[in-house]
């Protein structure tokens, strides 16, 4: 198309809104419009797992089912949190780098147009290297708020 630079699937929150007696996504459903996205929108080069709308965990997970961009740093985001979203108000650089090491993949900060600003190092020991103990205490996944 180039026209478009990225697609954001966004998650279905249903609190404080008209449509409240639907229900919300789940992980799989959001997992599954990722890789529908990125195989069926390849003349759009990228797909976003918002962790805002379907959690850190899921677009964590997401990076692994298709996306290639998690967002950026938000300081500060109250549209999705109005309607019940759970996850921190943001993340910090070194959140964003963490958890994108830990899904296997290499942290590269981008400008506005996809341009490559600057790559970080690939992690020294994935999620998967971790005990299983750390891991179900979610040592992985804790975040500064």
């Amino acid at each position: 198309t180039h026209g478009f630079q990225c697609f954001i699937p966004l998650a279905f929150h249903n609190m404080n809104n008209a449509m409240e007696q639907l229900p919300e996504s789940t992980a799989v459903d959001d997992l599954r419009t990722i890789s529908i996205s990125r195989l069926m929108l390849d003349n759009i080069p990228h797909v976003k797992a918002y962790w805002v709308s379907m959690t850190i965990e899921t677009a964590q997970i997401a990076l692994r089912f298709g996306a290639d961009d998690l967002d950026g740093t938000i300081v500060h985001e109250t549209i999705y949190h109005s309607a019940g979203s759970t996850v921190p108000m943001g993340l910090t650089r070194e959140d964003l780098l963490r958890l994108i090491r830990e899904a296997g993949r290499v942290p590269v900060e981008r400008d506005s147009l996809y341009g490559v600003v600057e790559e970080y190092p690939r992690a020294l020991a994935p999620e998967g290297s971790m005990k299983v103990k750390d891991r179900n205490a979610k040592k992985h996944l804790e975040l500064a708020r």
